[in-house]
């Protein structure tokens, strides 16, 4: 019987002319990812309700409730875009999860947009110009030297445990992690950008470039909450 689901063809099985082709497409969707983002943020900020709503969720076990919430959702749209070939789910499963990144933003970027003045928008400028730049050069690293960073796996899955510990203590008892956590998370998201870009050749096939850019953008996301809260934290 003949198979329905032939082998997937690896990246790192092709040529290097085809892998190029492969990281363009790949960092393409995750520059659409960003500018969808952006729309996204903009629609959701011009609604009193979803503010006020994601705003009464920022306290004690009502963030925690919506940061558990946010976490299942991502997950779903993750597993989703890497279990499936069809390229339409892939494409629903990447937006559902810019659409929750986008919803988990809303009360940051609100406070920053509306609520600092012109100062916030400078500082959210700034942010976005380190953030990317921070997220180029650690992909550049990787894909120019061809250094294998799956080493870091171990570290990051621990370092992720410890901060959501962190991040559950400090909801329920009530204390601030802090400007040194939001180095440590800076830290914990520039080592997922290596592992992610050093691991596009193993873990993904040549039609894989949406998870692929699904698991960039979490991690530039990740780096970007982070590095905006230390330029808050500065005021």
């Amino acid at each position: 019987m003949e198979n329905q689901f032939p082998e997937k063809i690896m990246v790192n099985s092709l040529s290097e002319v085809d892998r190029v082709a492969f990281y363009k497409k790949t960092y393409s969707h995750v520059a659409a990812g960003v500018l969808v983002f952006v729309l996204f943020e903009y629609l959701l900020l011009q609604s009193e309700t979803v503010v006020e709503f994601m705003l009464s969720m920022t306290q004690g076990y009502k963030w925690l409730l919506m940061l558990g919430g946010f976490m299942l959702a991502t997950n779903y749209a993750e597993g989703m875009a890497m279990r499936t070939t069809d390229r339409n789910k892939q494409y629903l499963a990447y937006g559902i999860y810019i659409f929750f990144e986008a919803l988990i933003f809303v009360p940051m970027l609100y406070i920053v947009t509306e609520l600092m003045g012109p100062e916030g928008s400078d500082l959210l400028y700034q942010a976005s110009i380190v953030t990317l730049a921070l997220f180029t050069g650690l992909s550049a690293t990787v894909l120019m030297t061809k250094t294998d960073f799956s080493f870091l796996k171990t570290g990051l899955t621990i370092g992720f445990f410890i901060a959501i510990g962190l991040i559950i203590a400090g909801s329920l008892f009530g204390f601030d992690l802090g400007l040194w956590f939001s180095v440590g998370m800076c830290l914990l998201a520039g080592g997922s950008i290596l592992y992610q870009t050093s691991n596009l050749v193993k873990t993904y096939g040549v039609e894989d470039y949406i998870p692929a850019a699904l698991g960039l953008f979490a991690s530039l996301m990740l780096l970007f909450w982070y590095i905006l809260r230390i330029f808050m934290s500065r005021d």
